[in-house]
Parts: C-alpha cells; sequence; structure tokens
C-alpha cells in the first residue's frame, strides 16, 4: 500500500499488484483484492472507536491539531499511536509472528463489538508506522491508494492470459478471498462456475471527439448520431435464476450494483434482458436538472419521500442482451432495431429511448450539438450534455475501440470567480491545501458581497497547486475547523477561471445556484477580484424555471 500510494503511474501500479498477487498465497491476496475493490468491511471498526482508542493514548488538543495539519485520520492515528514497547518475550529473543492480512480480516469478521477495540489496539502495539497506517486503513476502507476496481482485475487478468472482460464478466458471483478466481487466472483451473442471471457485461466506451482533425477522416453519414443525457451512464440487468425468480439489478459504468438506492428502477426490471442506457430523474418524460439526481446518488437506500419527489428512469441506449441471447456481436443498427421492438413490447415509463438526432452531415451534427433545442422541448435540451457518434456497423466491444463511437460534448461555460475558502485535500494531497470554495458577486445593502457559487478541486498543475496553496496559507484570515477563509474582497484576493459544465438553482446556496461538473481552468494572477462576474451572469444562463 504504501509503494502503490507514492507511485504515480498507472502502469507500474498495475506491476506492483502483479508481483503482488504472484507473491502472496491464498488467502491473503484474496483479501487484499476485496480491500481494493471495496468488497470488504467491518462493522464494529468505525472511526469513532479508531478516535476513542488514540484519545486514551494522547493529549486531545495536540491531536486535533495534528489531525488538522497531517489531514488523513489514519496517517495522523499511525503517527501518533505510542510505540508498544518491548514485550517479555521479545527480551528474550521471541519474536511475534507476522500478522498476516487473512487472520485480521477473520478475526474482524468473528469479534464481537466489545473485543475489537482490545483487538485493534493489540495489533497496533506491535506494528511500525507504515503497518499501522496500512491496518487503519484496511479497517476504515478509505485506501486511497489510487488503485481502482478495474485496474485491480486488471492486475489479476495479467497473472495469465485473460482480458480484464472476461474477470468483470463473472466478478458478481464471486466471493472473497476469490481462491477459485487467482486459480483460473494462473492456468491452474477452469473459469468459476458463474450462473448469475443478472450479470454485469462491461460497457463499451467512446472517444471524444477532436473537431478539426476526426471530422476530415470521418465518414458522417457512418455514423448514428444520438444525445448525450445528462445523467448517469447504468446498465439494467435481469433474468431467471434455477428457481424461476426474476433476479434485477443496475449497474454503475464500472460495474457496482446500485440496486438497492434505486428500487424504483429495479421494480421495472420484469423482463429476461440487459440494458445500456442512462439513470435519470424524470417527470412526464422530461428530464430534470442533474442536481435532482444527486439527491439520490450515493445513498444506499432510497425512502418513500425521496422516490415520490424525485422518481427515477432510464433513458435507453442499447439492448446487448435478450432471451438467453447475446447481442453484442451484432451491428449498432440491428441492435437498435432490436431495442425498439423491445421497448415497445415492455411499454413501462420508467423505461423510455433515447430519440436519434437527424442529422447525417457535419455541419447538421454540430448545430444539434450547439442548439439541442431546436429537436427537443426546454427540459430535454437543457438535460443535453452533447451528442454520441456510433458507427453503424459496430459491435458493442469491452473497453475503448478506435474508430466506433465518439463523444462530442458541448463547450463548457466559463466564469472567473474569487478564492474565498480552501480546504486539505486528502492521500498524496492531504499536505496541501487543494479543495477551493468560489464566489461571484452579489449586490447587497452594504454593496457588492461576494456569495459561494461552487467548490471544484481538480483542473489545476501540481505547479498550480503549490502557487495556490501558498497564497491560501500566506493570506488567511479566519479557520473553521480544517477549512481556512481566505482574504478576498474587491481589491484583494486571488481570482480563478472557473469551467463548469451546466447550472441549476438551488435552494441550500445562498447564491442560488449550483454548477455542474465544475473545476479551475486557469489562475487570473493578472485580473483584481472587483473585476470578477456578478451573480447575474449566473441566473441568465438557468433553465427557465418551467423546465425544472
Amino acid at each position: 500500500m504504501d509503494r502503490l500510494s507514492l507511485e504515480p503511474r498507472r502502469l507500474a501500479k498495475e506491476a506492483l499488484l502483479v508481483r503482488y498477487f504472484q507473491e502472496t498465497a491464498d488467502p491473503d491476496r484474496g483479501y487484499a483484492l476485496a480491500a481494493l475493490t471495496g468488497g470488504i468491511s467491518f462493522k464494529h471498526a468505525k472511526p469513532a472507536l479508531l478516535r476513542a482508542l488514540i484519545g486514551e493514548r494522547t493529549d486531545a488538543r495536540l491531536f486535533a491539531m495534528s489531525y488538522d495539519f497531517v489531514g488523513d485520520l489514519s496517517e495522523t492515528i499511525a503517527l501518533m499511536w505510542p510505540d508498544g514497547g518491548n514485550s517479555a518475550e521479545e527480551a528474550l529473543g521471541v519474536r511475534e509472528p507476522e500478522l498476516a492480512l487473512s487472520d485480521v480480516v477473520v478475526q474482524l469478521e468473528t469479534a464481537g463489538k466489545t473485543d475489537v477495540p482490545r483487538l485493534l489496539a493489540a495489533w497496533l502495539d506491535r506494528l511500525d508506522e507504515t503497518g499501522r497506517w496500512a491496518l487503519l486503513k484496511l479497517v476504515t476502507g478509505g485506501l486511497r491508494v489510487g488503485v481502482s476496481a478495474r485496474l485491480a482485475k486488471t492486475a489479476i487478468a495479467r497473472l495469465g492470459d485473460l482480458d480484464v472482460s472476461q474477470v468483470e464478466e463473472i466478478w458478481h458471483g464471486l466471493e472473497p478471498p476469490y481462491e477459485a478466481l487467482f486459480a483460473w487466472a494462473e492456468g491452474k483451473a477452469a473459469a468459476p462456475d458463474s450462473d448469475d442471471p443478472a450479470p454485469f457485461r462491461p460497457v463499451m466506451l467512446a472517444h471524444p471527439l477532436h473537431e478539426n482533425k476526426d471530422q476530415d477522416l470521418l465518414e458522417a453519414g457512418d455514423f448514428a448520431v444520438e444525445w448525450k443525457w445528462d445523467g448517469i451512464r447504468i446498465q439494467a440487468s435481469a433474468g431467471l435464476n434455477g428457481y424461476g425468480e426474476n433476479v434485477r439489478r443496475l449497474y454503475s459504468r464500472t460495474g457496482e450494483d446500485i440496486s438497492r438506492a434505486f428500487p424504483d428502477v429495479v421494480d421495472a426490471l420484469t423482463f429476461e434482458a440487459c440494458l445500456d442506457g442512462e439513470l435519470l430523474v424524470m417527470s412526464e418524460g422530461r428530464v430534470r436538472p442533474f442536481s435532482d439526481l444527486q439527491k439520490r446518488l450515493n445513498r444506499k437506500t432510497a425512502g418513500p419521500k425521496l422516490l415520490k419527489e424525485y422518481p427515477a428512469a432510464i433513458r435507453a441506449y442499447d439492448l446487448l442482451f435478450l432471451r438467453g441471447e447475446d447481442l453484442r456481436a451484432l451491428p449498432f443498427l440491428e441492435r437498435r432495431q432490436r431495442l425498439e421492438m423491445f421497448l415497445s413490447e415492455l411499454g413501462d415509463p420508467r423505461i423510455d429511448l433515447s430519440p436519434m438526432v437527424s442529422a447525417a452531415e457535419w455541419t447538421a451534427i454540430a448545430a444539434a450539438r450547439a442548439e439541442p433545442g431546436a429537436h427537443l422541448d426546454a427540459a430535454n435540451a437543457q438535460a443535453v450534455e452533447g451528442v454520441m457518434l456510433k458507427r453503424w456497423d459496430s459491435a458493442y466491444v469491452t473497453g475503448r475501440p478506435k474508430g466506433l463511437w465518439y463523444k462530442w460534448k458541448r463547450d463548457p461555460h466559463l466564469v472567473d470567480a474569487v478564492l474565498m475558502y480552501a480546504q486539505r485535500g486528502h492521500g498524496k494531497r492531504s499536505s496541501f491545501y487543494s479543495d477551493y470554495t468560489f464566489g461571484v458577486w452579489k449586490e447587497a445593502d452594504g454593496g457588492p458581497e461576494l456569495v459561494p457559487v461552487g467548490k471544484a478541486y481538480f483542473g489545476f498543475t501540481d505547479d498550480e497547486l503549490r502557487e495556490i496553496d501558498r497564497f491560501v496559507r500566506n493570506h488567511t484570515v479566519n479557520r473553521f475547523g480544517p477549512v481556512r477563509e481566505v482574504a478576498h474582497g474587491p481589491d484583494k484576493g486571488l481570482v480563478l477561471e472557473v469551467a463548469f459544465e451546466g447550472l441549476n438553482r438551488s435552494s441550500r446556496h445562498k447564491s442560488g445556484v449550483a454548477m455542474r461538473f465544475p473545476r479551475i481552468s486557469r489562475l487570473r494572477w493578472d485580473k483584481p477580484p472587483s473585476e470578477a462576474d456578478r451573480i447575474e451572469f449566473l441566473e441568465g444562463l438557468l433553465p427557465a424555471t418551467g423546465a425544472n
């Protein structure tokens, strides 16, 4: 974990994982894989317990100051935990056996609530700083070592001659410590049995369209054109198990099962098929702002009030599997025809068809991308991010194959805003102020005042991060826990050019607006804060009231 957290290169991380899996025996490597992919948790080991343990061993004020400086709970505790000292056995030259990952996992999973503090304290006493940090990261589930679930699965595939898509297709039928998976990957056994009736099928992705270069090389008429909706890409999979029961699952694009958070959508999966589409909040066939969908995201469950106020639905793009037949090898044109027939027969308003764009020349495609309102009603037009281009003859291929699918997003909006607050980041950024809240001017009784309109934590280079961090430290005027207030006013402060994809009304923000995907575009050292944009500029970008 220590080497993974310090290694910035993806291929080097992959190589570290491959070597670890090769050199580590079962079941330890399987539990490591589970930890990296979010497949393991401990119900009795929570951050509050860890705070209580360190609170018994160090001064509370000193810990608070240290945590504020370090910015990471596990790292702070690992550094401040007092050394366990030499035991009587060590004094006699008898060393304790190395603490095995499998031992930690099994004991934490089986221990009672009152036993967990004793176990953790004993382990922390016998480990060094790095070992303590790794243990605490494992316990809290916040590894943050720059390894995605797909990268971990790619490393498994590299143990032999597998493709990562083969691993992903059987992944949801497996459980830690994945001994059958490792045996298959290393060529020691056949593929694990998978009778999952609703598996995840790895998604096909698109390349960004480079306006000047690609249009000269591609024939527009070879491509189907469809809208790119402002929701989240999902896969809806359902089928009958061996008992004749309908198993239904809703997956994110990375294969995470999000069914429990969207029971209203899962209820509509009364078929034996697999759909590729966009998850949206919709009312009477009209797409509502992404901010409404955000109220449903990142939740384990959804209550009746949330389901009623923010009804979710699927806008379908593609049909991958139908009644025992895998359709992915068929050309897109045929899959589209099958999809249209399937949805017509289904007749459920919670799953509708994403309309095609009637455009076969680059000028017409560009016009539709720039002005979707010429083709759609106001609410749906506001929910369009751009257009997708898919070759009519393209099979559904896992990954991001060249020359088959392209995404052509609309140009982002830009606003000049003033930095108001900053907060430390996590992981590699825990020593930097890298999360920035920014605002624009609004007229008030006492004159113009800055009101927050967004928060961003990416878009800048490492050099720019160091510049902003230095500015924050030198111009801090107040502190609120981990947050620093930065000097800001008409004649003092830092102007940030912020790019964002869209804007919605928000009753939770004093400004009345919420940005979609804000990121720092560039630093405007040349611009005085008094010349930053005003709230009226953003209000002019808001969708019409009827669109909400």
